[in-house]
């Protein structure tokens, strides 16, 4: 019996040191990664005359870096308040462009940042360029790609308020832009000294009817 209690600790113990170990994210094996891990298709856009279509290439999954982003959620938005974006947009990694007129294949965008992350596309009027923003790790960036050409280039540095609707609207001349930046001024989306509660939000229901309903992350006037 006490040979048998002896084996049952020993077997515990290392089962305790085991679970212990501090272990990184792991990469599972090629063949499960096959399965999950597919080139998902493009995103298109498209002129009005169906001969220029911009595709648009982003990963299956969000990076781990990516989840970890801090989180302001108010009023319903979910944005990420040290970078003025939404927390939650979905980035794309690559551009292409297909001209029908001149290739049967789309030709890479010329001009982009290592390791970019796209969003916010827009469109001149003249359909001759489009508009995008790139996400760093100090903010936000406005870039500006000729269709006719295929290059992109960087007009604004990150200074880009992009945590409500798309930042960038094209003035009619097909040259200038209309972006809404950040304030230099500005105060800190989240007070970081008040972080931590002093105590639990009590809500009490009297029984009486709600006229409207209640949705997350209401803002009320104190």
């Amino acid at each position: 019996m006490k040979k048998y209690l002896i084996t049952s600790i020993l077997i515990l113990t290392s089962f305790l040191l085991s679970s212990q170990e501090k272990t990184s994210y792991q990469i599972p094996k090629k063949e499960l990664l096959e399965l999950i891990d597919v080139e998902l298709a493009p995103s298109i856009i498209k002129d009005s005359k169906n001969e220029n279509f911009v595709f648009l290439y982003r990963d299956a999954y969000k990076s781990i870096s990516d989840l970890s982003q801090e989180e302001l959620r108010i009023a319903g938005l979910r944005v990420n308040p040290s970078k003025y974006i939404g927390s939650r947009t979905t980035y794309y990694k690559n551009v292409k462009v297909l001209k029908l007129s001149k290739s049967k294949d789309p030709l890479q965008l010329k001009g982009l940042p290592s390791n970019p992350k796209l969003s916010n596309f827009k469109i001149s009027p003249d359909e001759s360029k489009i508009a995008l923003t790139n996400t760093t790790n100090e903010g936000v960036e406005v870039w500006v790609a000729d269709l006719k050409t295929l290059i992109a280039k960087k007009i604004y540095d990150s200074n880009i308020n992009a945590t409500l609707g798309n930042p960038i609207t094209w003035l009619k001349n097909n040259n200038e832009l209309l972006i809404k930046t950040i304030p230099d001024n500005k105060k800190a989306l989240i007070d970081r000294n008040s972080i931590v509660p002093t105590g639990p939000t009590i809500t009490e229901n009297k029984g009486q009817k709600a006229q409207n309903r209640t949705y997350q992350d209401l803002i009320k006037k104190s």
